[in-house]
């Protein structure tokens, strides 16, 4: 919309250029992703890090279609949110019917990023606490979900690019010696 003939523009790229057929079906996708996610996760427990936004929310719907009970979704209050958001994502997800875990944890991110001003650096205090959060309250859990998608992978100097534009906190942010495993069904969108 922001190009003229944009529209036509981005169709002769994919379709003629690149020529990828217009026939991909999200439905496909789901029923793809949750067979992969029972073959990865098996009879495993799986811990998720709920954040409330679109990228956790669409990863927990997706697995607890897969896994049903083995997954705990983690919804940590790091104190940052809006007024009333985090009591949002809880109904949104009681509604749904998919168990959801609170921990406040706003004085412990508070504390650790008092002062601190640089993004990157704030990226990676936010990415080393929620994973040491999560271990605190893993219960028997070896897996970690997450929401992330291919965009973070880029960002932080994954996939094919090599730059590190910015640590995504659900990658170039883990700490190197994670105990978990990663289930991510969505990190190639």
């Amino acid at each position: 919309t922001h190009t003229v003939q944009g529209q036509a523009l981005l169709n002769r790229f994919v379709l003629d250029i690149c020529q990828v057929r217009p026939d991909w079906i999200m439905g496909d996708y789901i029923e793809e992703a949750v067979a992969k996610i029972r073959e990865q996760v098996g009879d495993e427990e799986v811990i998720l890090g709920l954040s409330g936004g679109v990228d956790s929310s669409v990863a927990a719907a997706l697995i607890h279609r897969a896994i049903g009970d083995q997954l705990t979704c983690v919804f940590v209050d790091h104190g940052l949110m809006r007024k009333d958001e985090g009591e949002e994502v809880r109904n949104n997800f009681h509604r749904m019917g998919v168990p959801i875990e609170t921990i406040d944890a706003s004085e412990r991110f508070l504390t650790a990023l008092d002062g601190v001003d640089d993004p990157e650096k704030k990226r990676v205090i936010i990415g080393n606490l929620f994973i040491d959060v999560f271990w605190d309250a893993v219960g028997d859990a070896e897996m970690l979900a997450q929401g992330t998608l291919y965009p973070d992978v880029v960002e932080s100097g994954g996939g094919t690019g090599t730059a590190n534009i910015k640590s995504h906190h659900n990658v170039g942010g883990l700490p190197p010696d994670m105990k978990f495993s990663l289930v991510e069904p969505l990190r190639l969108l």
